[in-house]
């Protein structure tokens, strides 16, 4: 009689995870064994080091190390737990968005600032719920930007738009479970060409209630609808394909990964276009590529363009450039 195989406990299942993703040089395997772990088990962190001679039940066996061999293959923990948290919130991904970064976080701080400096210089009372304010997002993939910030302004009205016909229904629906949704109008368009046509028909619209996500948007009187644009763009060049894990190169969307050839050529029609739809002292808030400043700055001509500053990463890269509209 075959002698039966000794259950599989919590503590035996992370060690031989690790082992794989460690041998098939995955970055952080130790953290994706663990997320991956959490997963299938629905669990927490704490439970799993405070269980760890729990069993698994064949079938959860069977799920994990599925997934600890897909990830060894190069897929992205988050496409195989279809979550990624940024700044405190969890946000459905998927294969059609750009899975967000904790450096994009530094767009939210900056705009924030930017927004409370703004009103400091005015010598107003600082608008701690965004009364009043309305905010774009261009290229807004899973939405992290937009909803991160309508989380901190509770009561600003927000654009956020995208390209992708496939991101956008992502983005819908971290909006909702986040609670969001009704001051977002998310809109199927490059950069901002469709902006004016949602403000058309709102002026065609008979009033609705304020607490709907179309009546929130400025109507097309005048071109200068925001008080602040955000964007993360698409800054990767092509020519640097190959240099990206292939994580990265094989997985995620490349509409939101490359700029162009050299990565920055998306920056100068993204500027035009928020000069065209900032108010006056309207804040723009731009990512960076690691190496993209030298290119970017430039296109901020001082004859548009004031208060312009550079915040740099934990990594000291220069992550994030702000200015306003004169």
């Amino acid at each position: 009689m075959k002698p039966q195989a000794a259950p599989l406990i919590v503590r035996t299942a992370l060690r031989e995870a690790f082992a794989q993703l460690r041998a098939a040089g995955v970055p952080s395997h130790t953290l994706a064994a663990e997320l991956l772990l959490l997963h299938v088990l629905g669990c927490n962190r704490t439970w799993i080091y405070s269980h760890p001679e729990e069993e698994l039940s064949a079938l959860d066996a069977e799920c994990y190390f599925a997934l600890v061999r897909r990830r060894a293959a190069g897929e992205p923990t988050q496409h195989l737990t279809g979550k990624q948290e940024f700044w405190g919130l969890e946000f459905e991904v998927t294969q059609d968005v750009l899975i967000p970064r904790p450096e994009t976080e530094h767009v939210i701080e900056v705009a924030l600032d930017r927004l409370a400096l703004r009103e400091l210089r005015a010598g107003r009372p600082q608008k701690t719920d965004g009364a009043g304010l309305q905010i774009a997002d261009i290229g807004t993939g899973s939405g992290c930007i937009a909803i991160a910030l309508a989380t901190e302004l509770p009561a600003a009205g927000f654009v956020a738009t995208d390209i992708s016909s496939s991101a956008l229904p992502v983005a819908r629906r971290n909006a909702m479970r986040i609670n969001v949704a009704g001051r977002i109008h998310f809109l199927e368009c490059n950069l901002l060409d469709g902006v004016s046509v949602v403000a058309d028909e709102c002026d065609k619209s008979s009033p609705q209630s304020p607490s709907t996500s179309d009546s929130s948007l400025v109507t097309r009187h005048s071109p200068n609808l925001f008080d602040l644009i955000a964007s993360n763009p698409p800054y990767i060049g092509r020519r640097e394909a190959a240099t990206l894990m292939r994580e990265v190169r094989e997985h995620e969307p490349e509409i939101a990964l490359y700029g162009g050839e050299k990565g920055h050529e998306f920056y100068a029609s993204l500027i035009a276009q928020a000069a065209e739809h900032l108010k006056p002292g309207g804040i723009l808030v731009l990512e960076l590529g690691h190496n993209s400043l030298p290119a970017v700055q430039p296109l901020l001509d001082a004859s548009t363009w004031t208060k312009v500053s550079v915040t740099n990463d934990l990594a000291e890269i220069p992550r994030v450039l702000a200015t306003e509209r004169l």
